[in-house]
């Protein structure tokens, strides 16, 4: 089988590129080394077919697709940006570039796509509440200011967060969760109007070796590694009681394999498959997440502990915006495609807390 990894010199395509070779598959990347993704030049496994060059470029995608059976969509601007004038780059990296790859597919007649999704597009987790399960509203500043972090229902009363499933609601929140979503829908009409097989799969928070450091662009398991490799106790926003569900990079590489061999297969998933009811059985979404909830001040204190550094901070600091909870149930991924998440959060955070990254990069 030959597969096409767009982003496939990135932090996450990288760790897909090694799996797939290691099964035996022949691997081509396209990735256009944008200096605000890659600080330096990544290396690049000399068993693999490489192409320079953006996805947005039609002519440099259909060369790439010569011969390709499976196309494995990584390439995109990630994070939350700095400002709204971001935002033309996200929609453009993102949305633009997968309409140009999904065009050159279907003439191409290539018929199987894996595209990495986020856990961004279902905004603020699940929560239960005395009515039952609920998603609540965005967080009031003057209850941040007052320290006052979990949402509450309309009544003022308190909310438990639940696992996330597939058939939640979405509802992006910032301009990369929009566009995030918006490549699923993208390829939700490519397999309707080609018969081609998609799946696209929500990525919850994401670490391991390699990741990019010192961006405002970085998650946060970077940016604490990052302090503590410069001697800086990391610093955790809000009380640090953020519920997350924390998955390594090779789990995420084992969860693409696994995906990827689904769209070979007959059709699936059915009526609201994706959360909306606007999907259809030609794609299916799946959660990807490692099955277990920890807090974003429980990563900091493992990072501290096992890096031998200064303990984190705390600084009640907040972010307008950001989740408070959110935490994947992997259940569909785990039962339809058989994956399961090899690697725990103890030795995950043991190993990340001296593992190289990658070099610092500027953000356009």
């Amino acid at each position: 089988m030959t597969l096409l990894i767009t982003g496939g010199a990135g932090f996450i395509g990288s760790a897909i590129v090694t799996a797939a070779l290691d099964r035996g598959d022949d691997v081509r990347v396209l990735d256009s080394l944008r200096d605000d993704v890659h600080g330096g030049q990544p290396d690049i496994d000399p068993r693999v077919d490489f192409i320079r060059g953006d996805v947005r470029d039609a002519d440099v995608v259909r060369s790439a697709l010569d011969g390709v059976d499976v196309v494995c969509h990584q390439a995109a601007k990630v994070g939350l940006g700095v400002d709204f004038a971001d935002a033309p780059d996200y929609v453009s990296s993102n949305d633009l570039g997968t309409a140009v790859l999904l065009a050159a597919m279907a003439e191409a007649g290539v018929m199987r796509l894996v595209v990495a999704s986020s856990m961004v597009v279902y905004g603020e987790g699940s929560y239960r509440g005395a009515a039952g399960l609920t998603r609540p509203a965005p967080r009031r500043v003057e209850d941040l200011d007052a320290g006052r972090f979990d949402p509450l229902d309309a009544d003022g009363g308190a909310l438990v967060p639940q696992l996330i499933a597939e058939d939640a609601p979405l509802d992006p929140r910032n301009v990369y969760a929009i566009t995030k979503l918006t490549q699923e829908y993208l390829a939700t009409s490519w397999a309707r109007s080609t018969g081609g097989r998609a799946a696209a799969l929500r990525y919850h928070n994401v670490y391991g070796p390699g990741m990019p450091q010192n961006t405002p662009y970085a998650g946060v398991a970077s940016l604490f590694r990052s302090a503590l490799q410069r001697g800086e106790a990391p610093r955790v926003f809000e009380d640090g009681a953020q519920r997350r569900d924390f998955v390594h990079v090779r789990d995420i590489a084992s969860a693409n394999l696994a995906a990827i061999d689904f769209t070979a297969g007959p059709g699936a998933g059915g009526p609201g498959a994706a959360g909306s009811g606007a999907m259809d059985a030609s794609f299916r979404p799946f959660n990807v997440g490692s099955g277990t909830v920890h807090t974003i001040g429980e990563m900091a204190e493992q990072l501290s502990i096992h890096a031998g550094g200064p303990a984190p901070v705390v600084t009640g600091e907040y972010r307008l915006g950001d989740v408070r909870h959110i935490t994947a149930s992997s259940a569909r991924l785990q039962s339809e495609l058989g994956w399961t998440p090899r690697e725990t959060f103890e030795s995950g955070m043991r190993e990340f807390a001296t593992a190289p990254l990658r070099a610092a990069v500027t953000p356009k």
